[in-house]
């Protein structure tokens, strides 16, 4: 039996898949499979993937139920000690595996083993690698306040860990994730591999574009999640609905052509978060944020009163 399953969900997915599947097979630490689970797909990706023709690549179709429910059918069909997820577009650094399966064979106590991401936009230019999270250890309060592993591509998990919280919810859109590693971090110790590792793409048609059913179920999540936290952590909520506001500001504030509806949109946002969390106001990227929306207005408001920019002599 191989030592890392790697759990693959697939919905439509024949633009990326291939180069996904190639970060696996070049992989530094070999002894692993892939559960490819074809969510129903309706264009090419069953044919490009059974063309690899890689016997540790295994694929499973179903009819479409959504990335958690295909998450799911991997892990009742993973044979690994440990569990690894990897978004259909996503990417990792061929040393992905291999570093974290060391820190956890170092760090025993611990179920969890995330790294760091790289979002790598459509523009180049747009693109950039977050080393910020540093978290380790008991995790759970930092995890409340954001989801600082940021996507589904990023952990390894020993396979006990799983065991002890199931499933991914299939009820929860857009953050199942978040929710899955909530659940994961208040039972085991995480452990930080302090290295770029997951290349997170971002597109204008990925599950977060749907920023208004995205803002929804955090929103959702976040309330029934501190319905039970422990009471000296509840004092957490309103800085974790808060980074849902600013998170949702961002991604108006980031789309491509943006208009002055979706400017005011990620002002309202933004300012939510201020009256949850004052503190943000001296965040670095609120303050960008503040700054590009106030040039945004003065620039409409200069052209609806006719000013012009200085001749040039």
């Amino acid at each position: 039996m191989p030592i890392i399953s790697v759990i693959v969900p697939a919905y439509n997915a024949e633009k990326t898949i291939v180069e996904t599947l190639h970060s696996v097979q070049n992989q530094t630490f070999s002894d692993w499979e892939v559960l490819m689970i074809d969510d129903g797909s309706s264009d090419r990706t069953l044919q490009i993937v059974t063309e690899l023709k890689d016997p540790r690549i295994q694929v499973f179709s179903y009819p479409n139920a959504g990335v958690a429910v295909a998450r799911n059918h991997g892990i009742m069909k993973a044979t690994g000690d440990y569990i690894a997820f990897l978004d259909a577009d996503d990417l990792w650094t061929p040393d992905k595996l291999e570093l974290q399966l060391r820190v956890l064979q170092d760090n025993p106590e611990a179920g969890v083993a995330y790294s760091w991401n790289y979002y790598q936009y459509e523009n180049p230019a747009d693109s950039y690698a977050d080393t910020s999270p540093r978290f380790q250890g008991n995790v759970y309060p930092d995890l409340l306040i954001k989801n600082f592993l940021q996507n589904g591509s990023n952990p390894l998990v020993r396979k006990e860990a799983i065991a002890s919280v199931g499933f991914f919810d299939p009820t929860i859109k857009s953050c199942e994730d978040w929710d899955y590693y909530l659940r994961l971090a208040r039972n085991w110790p995480f452990v930080l591999v302090p290295k770029v590792q997951v290349i997170y793409r971002q597109s204008s048609d990925s599950v977060s574009s749907n920023i208004e059913v995205m803002e929804d179920y955090l929103l959702r999540l976040i309330n029934r999640t501190f319905q039970s936290v422990p009471q000296e952590l509840k004092h957490l909520k309103n800085q974790s609905i808060s980074w849902v506001y600013k998170y949702v500001a961002h991604h108006y504030f980031i789309k491509k052509n943006i208009t002055s509806t979706q400017v005011q949109l990620a002002a309202k946002n933004l300012m939510k978060a201020v009256l949850f969390y004052p503190p943000h106001c001296w965040d670095n990227y609120t303050q960008y944020m503040a700054k590009g929306i106030l040039d945004h207005f003065i620039e409409k408001l200069q052209n609806r009163m006719g000013f012009l920019k200085p001749a040039k002599f």
